[in-house]
């Protein structure tokens, strides 16, 4: 199962691929207890997650909590993938804050901090939207 930060990827996937999507949850920002409520129901009944979601610094503490606490695997979401949407980045990211990590990805920290570029998820919508179509790709 798929979770996203940003309620316009979960509003296009809905309205692009209709009823042929693979599973998606969205939090919306820093999870709230609604969305951990539904993430705790489907992970005790056995669901596997992968995360995605904005390459800036409150979304690698956003993804930190995702991933940490639900095993979730990285879904487009590593160095590589940052690196790759990083030419077209046009908001600039501040220094970031002490601290910040991003444990699944050995090097994010690092690549941000020299590309000084955030990239949010409606940035790589399209891949997300395809990757959701096949159902199936996550890191």
């Amino acid at each position: 199962m798929r979770i996203c930060e940003n309620p316009s990827v979960l509003a296009h996937a809905a309205t692009t691929l209709e009823g042929e999507a693979a599973p998606l949850v969205c939090v919306e920002g820093q999870p709230n207890s609604a969305v951990l409520a539904l993430l705790n129901l489907l992970a005790a009944d056995g669901a596997e997650f992968a995360y995605h979601g904005d390459f800036d610094w409150g979304g690698l503490r956003i993804a930190t909590t995702v991933i940490e606490r639900y095993g979730a695997e990285p879904w487009r979401f590593g160095v590589a993938d940052y690196l790759a949407a990083a030419p077209a980045g046009t908001l600039l990211l501040d220094p970031p804050s002490a601290g910040a990590t991003a444990p699944w990805a050995p090097g994010l920290v690092e690549a941000m901090t020299a590309h000084n570029v955030a990239i949010h998820e409606e940035q790589v919508l399209d891949d997300l939207l395809a990757d959701l179509a096949e159902g199936e790709r996550q890191n």
